[in-house]
């Protein structure tokens, strides 16, 4: 089975965004952009750690994983090619938002800002007062993926405390974490505790197990004025030149 391509072959494919399918029921599990032989990458990871014990494998490693004991193949498919990677980036996030049940660890490039909302969500967005960034805080600024809806606070502190591949060091040194929906600030908490992130520590989260490799806080809301200084009655949107948008979702503000 093919797992590299020709030199011919990757100049002409340029950047390009890539699927891999599970044969045993068709299902397109990961969507990927990349050039060369990007698309092959994972499956040489997944053979790589795959004699390791100890490895903590990603979801999509997981499944490539789990594909291959049951004796079957990844299924590659080029969804498109012949890009810059400007687009390809915009094409990549596009199918993330279209495909559902994917193993990708985040949504795509910028799709927390230009990802997939409704004509209500966009109206709100944009109407929103702008945060500021100049009062000196040290702050952790996170962007939570799977928020259905901004006013349950509780669903928010919960996601946003729990967990993250920060430095366990680096982290005990915010003084407020700001959590982050497609670009609007929703949330303001103090965390008073940062640990590796054990689920039994947090018995009042559903559907977490344990994952000693990220950390977690214990904390709570920030004081009023904190809240109403960066979220606001209704969030605060979040101009791209302050925090340019970035795949990663989790970043330090003010150190």
């Amino acid at each position: 089975m093919t797992d590299s391509f020709p030199y011919t072959v990757a100049k002409e494919l340029q950047a390009y965004v890539y699927r891999l399918i599970d044969p045993r029921n068709g299902e397109t599990f990961y969507v990927g952009k990349g050039r060369g032989d990007r698309v092959f990458h994972h499956v040489k990871e997944a053979n790589f750690i795959a004699d390791d014990p100890s490895a903590i494998m990603a979801p999509k490693i997981d499944r490539i994983t789990e594909i291959r004991k049951a004796g079957y193949q990844i299924q590659y498919i080029i969804h498109r090619h012949g890009m810059d990677d400007k687009t390809a980036y915009q094409v990549e996030a596009s199918l993330i938002d279209a495909y559902p049940n994917l193993r990708n660890a985040v949504r795509g490039h910028h799709a927390s800002l230009y990802g997939i909302a409704s004509v209500e969500d966009i109206m709100h967005r944009y109407n929103l007062p702008e945060a500021k960034f100049s009062y000196g805080h040290r702050l952790l600024v996170i962007t939570i993926n799977k928020l259905r809806g901004r006013r349950d606070k509780k669903v928010i502190f919960d996601l946003v405390r729990y967990c993250w591949p920060l430095s366990l060091e680096r982290a005990r040194t915010v003084q407020y974490v700001l959590a982050v929906d497609r670009g609007v600030i929703v949330g303001a908490f103090e965390p008073l505790k940062w640990a590796p992130a054990i689920a039994k520590d947090y018995p009042d989260i559903g559907g977490i197990v344990d994952e000693p490799h990220r950390i977690a806080f214990q904390g709570e809301r920030a004081p009023d004025d904190l809240w109403d200084m960066y979220v606001g009655e209704h969030g605060k949107r979040i101009n791209p030149i302050d925090i340019p948008p970035s795949r990663q979702a989790c970043r330090y503000i003010g150190f």
